[in-house]
């Protein structure tokens, strides 16, 4: 049976992608998962808040000790964070270094300057392509759906712009009009669409004050909507589409 396919102008021998998931965090599991015959990866994303966060702690760093003492001039303390855009891109030339097949960086924004800039580092850092995960809490009363949209779009074309390599959009269920807005992507040149994005479930815990974070697995009762979705959009949009779907084992199957 002839399975292949082209995914953002990527020919490929099947349809199987690995998801953006914690499967891709690991040297030997992403070689492991080429060895079992997956046709490309996507790593997880990369948050604006990590960027910021790195940009942050460097000021407030420099700024705190540098003044400190005459010696202390050139020095400042290593700040301690997670996985932030330095090791991300350092993950990234690694990943592509250890296995042959497509790898897809993945990259979540906040303003423009983010977007474009982090993503011209993927490209040069080895991403065979891009996915941009275009998500918005909206929880400002005074933007309306239509301004959001709108600033996706511009995202997006910015993006475009800005680097060669094919780009997706990853998108959430939660449009009001998903066909148009999807349509508007596919207009402003996006190469492909995620069929969708998975939410954080969110809690807090009120003995020790702290946010607890958690991903369920997915199942079959969540195909529905994105069966609907790809079927909406087939023979309308010229991007690829594909629905994104979270294996037993956690792996996006795409």
């Amino acid at each position: 049976m002839n399975l292949t396919t082209t995914y953002m102008g990527i020919s490929l021998p099947h349809p199987l992608i690995i998801g953006s998931s914690a499967l891709t965090d690991d040297l030997e599991t992403v070689k492991e998962l080429e060895d079992h015959g997956a046709a490309a990866l996507v790593l997880r994303s990369l948050y604006a808040e990590e960027i910021a966060g790195e940009q942050m702690s460097a000021f407030f760093n420099s700024e705190s000790h540098d003044e400190s003492s005459p010696e202390a001039g050139s020095y400042f303390p290593e700040p301690e964070l997670a996985l932030g855009p330095d090791e991300y891109l350092e993950h990234l030339r690694r990943v592509k270094a250890a296995v042959g097949i497509p790898v897809i960086a993945s990259l979540n924004g906040a303003v423009p300057g983010d977007w474009i800039s982090y993503a011209r580092l993927l490209q040069e850092a080895g991403a065979d392509a891009l996915e941009l995960d275009l998500y918005h809490s909206a929880s400002d009363a005074a933007t309306s759906g239509a301004e959001i949209e709108n600033q996706m779009i511009e995202i997006v074309r910015a993006v475009k712009a800005g680097v060669s390599i094919p780009v997706a959009a990853k998108l959430s269920p939660l449009f009001t009009a998903f066909a148009n807005f999807a349509s508007r992507l596919d207009a402003a040149g996006v190469d492909g669409l995620v069929l969708f994005t998975r939410f954080h479930k969110v809690d807090i815990d009120v003995i020790d004050l702290e946010v607890l974070r958690s991903v369920e697995l997915s199942d079959s009762s969540e195909l529905q909507l994105r069966l609907r979705a790809a079927a909406v959009l087939a023979g309308r949009v010229n991007a690829s589409h594909r629905h994104r779907r979270r294996s037993a084992h956690g792996a996006g199957c795409n």
